[in-house]
């Protein structure tokens, strides 16, 4: 049986990846960062995409020879196709195309979301890892997705909870920025939060009906706290930097658990993942912990690496597109927004 080896290609937002999966196996998977939005606070798209134009080709080369994998050995090449940053998408798509053309191989379009949920299916070599039965419940969560999706299929997925508002991610970036401790803000926080106390504050937090979740209103409980409290006390913010972290998120990791708890006890499934940037936050993989032991789940919860935006999840998605021949045609454009159906 010839083998199946994919290369993904991963450009949504402002890290360049690139990487190959051998008939389900992970070879390599090789990210470039982007330093240069640290001191504006947040992505600038423009330079994001500029960046990605530098990087492509010397990290596709770095997944090739890390893989050990001639480019002509290739099956077929997945990429993110949105959605995300029009501009960074662009770069990998535009890529995607001529490589794939030019070695004459199929192009495999991949949801970004989906990605991230199917970043639990990737295997290591010599090394067996469980993977979630279906159907099962994925807490998405990153900078700008908050979702509870189910899973019924890796091409059958359905989002049954989302925010009506802001990310959980974005949540914890702005209220970071406003602390003044910069960007991103979830590395941040998670380390402050460590030597603080969780019950130290108390903030808003929404009452919102079914699946959904709001951030917005806990945004602005914590801004008009710290500016009551700074008119008192002008060094609030330093003299209380660790408790006010580990509240935030606190707060943040019990509004999502309640609503995932909420899901699986109506649909009665114990079957649970985590997935996206927030996930590898320290309180949030304890509280699955944590519901694993109160509520008898099968939790799963991504390697560190497979939380943020990587190629390795964009390859196994494709992985399996490629044994439905589920592949795309060379005029398909990126789009910025999609759901993950």
């Amino acid at each position: 049986m010839k083998d199946i080896i994919i290369l993904g290609i991963e450009s949504s937002c402002d890290d360049t990846s690139a990487a190959v999966i051998k008939n389900g196996e992970l070879l390599s998977n090789v990210t470039a960062s982007q330093a240069v939005h640290e001191s504006y606070g947040g992505v600038v798209p423009e330079l994001a995409s500029r960046a990605h134009e530098q990087n492509i080709v010397p990290v596709v080369d770095q997944a090739l020879k890390k893989a050990g994998v001639a480019k002509e050995k290739l099956s077929a090449v997945a990429f993110t196709r949105g959605p995300g940053l029009m501009g960074s998408l662009l770069v990998g798509v535009s890529f995607a195309k001529g490589f794939a053309r030019s070695l004459d191989i199929p192009m495999i379009d991949v949801n970004h979301l989906q990605g991230h949920v199917l970043a639990h299916f990737i295997q290591e070599p010599e090394v067996t890892k469980e993977t979630p039965k279906y159907p099962f419940l994925c807490l998405l969560v990153s900078g700008g997705n908050s979702q509870i999706v189910l899973v019924k299929a890796y091409n059958d997925m359905e989002v049954i909870g989302q925010t009506i508002d802001d990310a959980a991610g974005e949540a914890i970036d702005k209220c970071s920025k406003v602390m003044g401790l910069g960007y991103p803000g979830g590395p941040i926080i998670d380390r402050l939060a460590r030597q603080g106390n969780p019950k130290a504050f108390a903030f808003s937090k929404p009452n919102i009906a079914g699946y959904d979740y709001s951030f917005s209103g806990l945004k602005t409980s914590f801004l008009y706290f710290l500016r009551d409290r700074l008119k008192e006390n002008p060094d609030f913010i330093e003299q209380n930097k660790e408790d006010l972290a580990a509240s935030l998120e606190a707060t943040i990791v019990d509004i999502l658990m309640k609503k995932l708890r909420l899901a699986a006890k109506e649909l009665g499934i114990k079957e649970v993942a985590v997935a996206g940037g927030v996930s590898a936050n320290t309180g949030l993989r304890n509280a699955f912990l944590d519901h694993a032991r109160r509520y008898k789940w099968n939790v799963y919860i991504p390697k560190f690496g497979y939380t943020t935006d990587n190629a390795a999840m964009i390859a196994i998605t494709g992985y399996y597109k490629f044994m439905d021949n589920d592949f795309c045609s060379i005029d398909k454009p990126a789009y910025s927004r999609v759901s993950i159906g």
